[in-house]
């Protein structure tokens, strides 16, 4: 668990930063942005998807496992 909270300013930085560089790329409406816009939907929705499996589903099924481990052990 303890992995997680450390992991938590590092993931949001870096989150935060392909965020704003992708951000002004779906708001344009010049040459190629068509393009782009394919482009940049999906890389912010696995931007998006990375953070919460990365915060909030592997912690959650270690917890589990680990849970299982301790019960089975009979601690």
């Amino acid at each position: 668990m303890e992995g997680a909270v450390n992991r938590v300013r590092p993931k949001m930085m870096t989150v935060t930063a392909i965020m704003a560089g992708l951000l002004p790329i779906l708001w344009t409406s010049g040459t190629g942005s068509e393009v782009m816009q394919r482009i940049a939907v999906p890389m912010i929705g696995g931007m998006m998807s990375s953070t919460v499996l990365t915060l909030v589903v592997i912690p959650a099924i270690y917890a589990l496992v680990i849970g299982v481990r301790t019960r089975s052990r009979g601690g």
